[in-house]
């Protein structure tokens, strides 16, 4: 029977790990949903989840990047917290009086300054890692301390609010999302390339003379990823806009509101759009260009990368460019969703970002990671977040679980990568 089943996910093409991940949130949402009385898994519940993971998603897919190449980032909580104040007192403070209050332009600037500030900031952060050649972890928790200073420092500490209208879309909210049309359409398009790019992988492994699956797996993974796309599509058009939210909807569209109510879909939430783009744009960044190539060839052996001909320290710069690029999207949504920006912005999301990271499968020694495997690894971590503060959990005993969970999913990758001869 295990020998069969075995065979059974070798024919599938199933990443083992990926499937045991799979297998520990459905085990973690099944549990939290008979603790709470059915309350985790409603489409209320999971579009919250949703909308809850999407900054440090973001910020996961490149800590993976930076992992692999055998450094790490202390410092994306407080930048993340930074960029998010000099946005916000970007948008508040100056542009009203350049463009005019309210103008459509603002929360364009707004987030093209902050991805140009955050991949600078970055960029030079990976200067003084590759070049200086200071310890990562010296430079970016020095980057922690000075970063969170400076976000203070930007406002003397006030909290910096309301932000602009528009700008507050991209956090997600009542307003913040796709609708059901468009999130079929998304969905729809989503399920065309889905089938598209396996059919074009498997059409390519045949003409170069690969190995393929059987057809039947080929079919089986097909129908798998359509039902995930299709249920999840489902699921967020099954959670509607509250009362008052559907009355003022209808008020300002001109409709009739029945006796029974209004039922309109919130649909896909905005920032799980940007973690998709993201997390799509990053795979191929990973698995089909150069940089991408070069980043794990010099996680597997940096002697061996150098001696090639990759200018290992130019790349350490670009690893990090992104990685703050990639924080200032995360502080894109992150105070959006909150219409303010606090001191505590990105409090602890450091620690958060890399242990979704390693949960996801990416090794600490460098040289192996997944970005859908850094992604999944942040929604088991706000759904054990999110799970344990439904059900009563105090904080502390929260940390406590989340730093066990951390160091039980490093040590169940060393035991596999033993077996495995990884």
């Amino acid at each position: 029977m295990k020998n069969k089943l075995g065979k059974f996910i070798t024919n599938l093409g199933v990443d083992v790990r990926l499937l045991g991940m799979i297998g520990a949130l459905i085990a973690l949402w099944v549990m939290f949903d008979l603790l709470t009385g059915g309350r985790f898994l409603t489409p209320r519940n999971l579009f919250n989840l949703s909308v809850q993971t999407a900054s440090v998603a973001v910020m996961a897919t490149g800590m993976v990047f930076v992992i692999v190449t055998r450094h790490i980032d202390l410092s994306v909580g407080s930048l993340l917290g930074f960029i998010g104040m000099v946005m916000g007192t970007l948008q508040l403070h100056y542009l009203p009086s350049l463009v005019g209050s309210g103008h459509w332009s603002i929360w364009i600037i707004t987030v093209m300054v902050g991805i140009s500030f955050g991949a600078m900031v970055g960029a030079f952060q990976g200067w003084i890692i590759g070049y200086l050649t200071v310890p990562a972890f010296i430079v970016t928790l020095g980057g922690l301390l000075v970063w969170r200073g400076a976000a203070w420092w930007v406002t003397t500490g006030q909290t910096v609010s309301p932000l602009d209208a528009t700008f507050n879309l991209l956090g997600g909210g009542s307003a913040g999302t796709l609708g059901a049309t468009l999130s079929w359409a998304l969905g729809l398009a989503a399920t065309l390339a889905a089938v598209a790019i396996m059919l074009a992988s498997r059409a390519k492994k045949i003409k170069h003379g690969f190995d393929v699956k059987p057809k039947w797996a080929e079919f089986s993974m097909g129908g798998i990823v359509v039902a995930l796309i299709l249920g999840f599509v489902y699921l967020m058009n099954s959670y509607p806009l509250p009362k008052r939210a559907a009355e003022r909807y209808a008020e300002a569209n001109g409709l009739e509101v029945p006796p029974e109510g209004l039922f309109i879909s919130h649909g896909i939430a905005i920032p799980v759009v940007i973690v998709l783009v993201v997390a799509v744009v990053m795979s191929i960044i990973a698995n089909r260009t150069r940089f991408g190539r070069y980043v794990f060839a010099t996680g597997g052996n940096p002697d061996a990368a150098d001696l090639s001909g990759i200018n290992t320290r130019m790349l350490t710069v670009k690893v990090f460019a992104l990685m703050g690029a990639l924080t200032a999207i995360a502080a894109v949504i992150a105070s959006a969703r909150l219409q303010s920006v606090g001191n505590d912005l990105g409090t602890i999301d450091e620690l958060r970002v890399i242990a979704a990271a390693v949960i996801g499968g990416t090794a600490l020694s460098g040289g192996f990671g997944t970005i859908q495997g850094a992604v999944l690894g942040a929604v088991i971590m706000q759904s054990l977040q999110s799970g344990m503060a439904m059900v009563g959990v105090d904080a502390p005993l929260q940390s406590i679980v989340v730093g066990t969970v951390l160091i039980l999913a490093v040590w169940i990758d060393i035991v596999y990568r033993k077996r495995a001869g990884v």
